[in-house]
C-alpha cells in the first residue's frame, strides 16, 4: 500500500554547550515512502555518514512490513548561522598528508579542490556524534507513522471491496433465477429435435430408443449448461472475503487465492453459458473481479 512519512531530530552541538558548536546544529532527517507491490523491496538512500546503519534500518522495516516497494532516505543537515565553518590548521594538515600519500601511488589522482576541503572538514567535525541511538528512535516513530498512512488507506481499500462484493452478490442474483429456465429451455428444445427426427425418419428407429436418447443428451447438455454449482462457490468466496476483511491483520496472500478462485468461477460461468444475460452477468463478474485483483495485490 502507498504511505509517507517523514520526522527530523536535531541533537548534538545545542545541546554540547561550546562556543565552537553554539553556531551550527547537526540535524537528522529520515523519510519513508511505500507505493504498491506484491512483495516487499526496500531500498536505502543514506549519506554516507549514515550508511552503516542500513542493517538495523532495513531489519526494523522487515519486522514490520510484508509488501510494498518501500523507499528510505536519511541524511544528516548541518544548520545555524555559520554552518560553514572555518576548517582549524590540525584538519588541514591531515587532508594535505593524506593527499600526498594518495598521490604518491596514484600521480594522476585529481588534487582535494575547496569544495572537498570544506565538504570534508564539515565531515570530520560533525563526526564526533553517534547518531545509532536517536536514529533508531527516529526510524521507529516514522514506521509508526507510516503503519498508520497505510492503515487509513487499507481502511479505503476495504471499503472499495465490499463495495465491489456486493456488486458480485447481486449479480449472482440475477444469475440464479435463470439456471433453471436455462435447464428448462434445453430440455424442451431437445424433445423438440427428438420429434421432428422422429417425423423425418418415418418409423425406421423404435420410437421408445429415439426418445431414451434425446432425454440422455437434452439431461447430459442440461449439466453442462448448469451454473447452480458456480453460483454456490462463488457466494462462498464472498463470504470470506468478507470474513477477512473484517478480520484484518496480514491478509492479503489469501485474498489473492480468493480473487483467484472468484475469476475462476466467473470464467466459467461465461464459458457454460447457453444464453445471451448469463454472459453478460459472467463478463460483468469479471470486470469486478480484475478490479478487485488489481487493489487486493496491495494489501498487506
Amino acid at each position: 500500500m502507498t504511505g509517507y512519512a517523514s520526522a527530523q531530530q536535531s541533537a548534538g552541538p545545542a545541546a554540547a554547550g561550546t562556543e565552537a558548536r553554539a553556531t551550527t546544529a547537526n540535524r537528522l532527517g529520515l523519510e519513508i515512502r511505500s507505493v504498491n507491490s506484491r512483495f516487499l523491496d526496500l531500498s536505502f538512500r543514506l549519506s554516507d555518514d549514515l550508511r552503516q546503519h542500513e542493517p538495523a534500518l532495513r531489519e526494523l522495516l522487515t519486522s514490520r512490513l510484508k509488501r510494498g516497494k518501500v523507499e528510505v532516505r536519511a541524511a544528516l543537515e548541518t544548520t545555524g548561522a555559520d554552518s560553514l565553518r572555518e576548517p582549524n590548521a590540525r584538519m588541514l594538515q591531515r587532508l594535505n598528508t593524506l593527499q600526498d600519500t594518495v598521490r604518491s601511488w596514484l600521480p594522476d589522482a585529481r588534487a582535494l579542490s575547496v569544495a572537498d576541503v570544506i565538504r570534508l572538514g564539515a565531515t570530520e567535525q560533525g563526526g564526533d556524534n553517534d547518531w545509532t541511538e536517536t536514529l533508531n528512535a527516529l526510524a521507529a516513530k516514522t514506521l509508526m507513522d507510516l503503519m498508520a498512512a497505510r492503515e487509513r488507506e487499507g481502511a479505503r481499500l476495504a471499503t472499495m471491496l465490499q463495495g465491489h462484493l456486493q456488486q458480485l452478490r447481486a449479480l449472482a442474483q440475477q444469475a440464479i433465477p435463470l439456471v433453471p429456465q436455462l435447464v428448462e429451455q434445453q430440455r424442451t428444445r431437445f424433445l423438440e429435435r427428438w420429434k421432428e427426427a422422429m417425423a423425418l425418419a418415418e418409423g425406421s428407429t423404435p420410437p421408445e430408443a429415439a426418445q431414451d436418447r434425446a432425454m440422455t443428451e437434452a439431461t447430459s447438455f442440461a449439466i453442462r449448461i448448469d451454473v447452480a454449482e458456480e453460483l454456490t462457490r462463488l457466494g462462498s468466496h464472498i463470504d470470506e472475503i468478507e470474513r477477512l476483511l473484517k478480520k484484518g491483520g496480514e491478509v492479503g496472500k489469501r485474498l489473492d487465492f480468493l480473487i483467484q478462485e472468484l475469476h475462476r468461477e466467473a470464467n466459467t460461468m461465461g464459458s457454460k453459458s447457453a444464453a445471451l444475460e448469463l454472459t453478460r452477468i459472467s463478463v460483468d463478474m469479471k470486470v469486478l473481479v480484475e478490479q478487485m485483483r488489481e487493489q487486493v495485490q496491495n494489501i498487506e
